[in-house]
């Protein structure tokens, strides 16, 4: 249960521990798909990270009510109405960014990080954590979105954020989908190594 972490705890665990792209191997569509650069890696991460946050509360607050036999659909529905909020929000305010996430926006109705935090903590947990949990979970989607999108920026296109950076031939492999799998995995390796080596730092096996 949560009641023995702290906001800081929670939000740790979503972005080291539990990240949700090097650790949990969740939400790789976009990780891949939509992460050829810093920017799309932002704009994605903070709609997920809106989602996210606003579907666990939503959850955590109408918990007792929902039937056990109809708990999914409630979780599809209730992430899929903040997704239309979004939708709308960056359509009307942000239509460039809007324009170059494209559907990626609308399929984060799908996304299994978000319907996985709901089930396994949203619905057992209070308001409270449920906040923390879900706003460590975006955070961990969007750092994970901007470190790939930083590292197939700078190598396919020798720039970051639109700006050059690299003085030789940019590595045009690295903004293809296959690339995105390619620096997930390197990824995944590296957070897997500093848990191991910040276990054996304390004398854990």
């Amino acid at each position: 249960m949560a009641n023995d972490k702290t906001p800081m705890q929670l939000i740790a665990r979503g972005v080291l521990s539990e990240n949700p792209i090097f650790r949990l191997a969740l939400s790789m569509c976009p990780a891949v798909g939509i992460s050829t650069t810093v920017m799309n890696g932002i704009m994605l991460g903070i709609a997920v990270l809106f989602v996210q946050v606003f579907s666990s509360v939503t959850i955590s607050i109408f918990k007792n009510l929902i039937h056990p036999r109809i708990r999914i659909p409630t979780y599809t529905l209730t992430i899929a109405t903040w997704v239309t909020v979004i939708d709308l929000v960056l359509a009307a305010y942000l239509p460039e960014a809007y324009a170059k996430m494209g559907i990626f926006v609308k399929l984060i109705v799908a996304f299994a990080i978000i319907t996985m935090r709901l089930e396994m903590f949203a619905c057992k947990e209070g308001v409270k954590d449920s906040f923390w949990d879900g706003l460590g979970m975006g955070i961990g989607f969007m750092v994970g979105m901007m470190v790939i999108g930083m590292v197939r920026e700078l190598l396919g296109s020798g720039a970051i954020l639109g700006y050059d950076v690299l003085g030789f031939k940019p590595l045009l492999f690295f903004i293809l989908p296959s690339a995105g799998f390619f620096v997930v995995g390197l990824m995944m390796a590296f957070f897997n190594w500093i848990e191991l080596y910040y276990k054996r730092s304390k004398g854990v096996q």
